[in-house]
């Protein structure tokens, strides 16, 4: 399975726990993430479909090419930053939850459909835009980059309303799994990472960002 088909499956993901009627009578509350509501958490993990929309398509312009999707996140400022810094203020999340659930299940549906007839057509470049970093990636890493905010952001949503998290097919699910790892080693070093998956008497906490 390609990666465009593996990232289909992750906004149909998307859809599927946006859509929970936990969501909707949550809305409003706190979600497990500081300074989101629940609302907020939902649109923030739609945006990851509407981010691939309406960047598959554009052109990359004169944008460095990074080497891969490690190099992105490491390059990347939010992952070390405070909640409050204004790198990850959310928002606009926050504004459009104001929409509510019906309006984000529109969009999320809508942009879905967009990345299909786009990955469909060939519309959708080999390299794609990343103009909040101010870099490009090539096009499976930029898919990679939003599967992991979706893989992550399902757990945080499914958390805080109280279901089970999804369990997302291997194509989806494998290479975020293995992009974490890679992350956290590069963070806490091999041996910290090896304990933490080993040696419950001598683990110590690991994070990727």
């Amino acid at each position: 399975m390609t990666r465009d088909d593996a990232f289909l499956l992750a906004a149909d993901a998307v859809l599927d726990l946006v859509d929970l009627p936990e969501v909707a009578v949550r809305w409003s509350q706190p979600s497990a993430l500081p300074r989101l509501t629940v609302g907020g958490l939902a649109v923030h993990l739609g945006n990851q479909v509407v981010r691939a929309a309406e960047l598959l398509t554009r052109e990359p312009g004169g944008l460095p090419v990074l080497a891969d999707a490690d190099e992105h996140y490491a390059r990347s400022a939010w992952p070390t930053a405070a909640p409050e810094d204004p790198v990850n203020d959310r928002g606009g999340d926050e504004t459009l939850a104001l929409e509510g659930p019906a309006a984000l299940h529109d969009r999320v549906v809508a942009h879905r459909d967009r990345v299909r007839d786009a990955l469909a057509s060939g519309a959708a470049q080999d390299v794609v835009p990343v103009p909040w970093a101010g870099w490009a990636l090539r096009r499976e890493d930029f898919l990679l980059t939003r599967m992991l905010e979706v893989v992550v952001h399902s757990d945080d949503l499914a958390v805080s309303v109280g279901v089970d998290t999804p369990t997302f097919p291997v194509a989806v699910f494998d290479p975020v799994r293995d992009l974490l790892v890679r992350l956290a080693v590069a963070r806490h070093g091999q041996a910290r990472v090896v304990a933490a998956l080993t040696r419950r008497e001598r683990a110590l906490p690991v994070h990727a960002f």
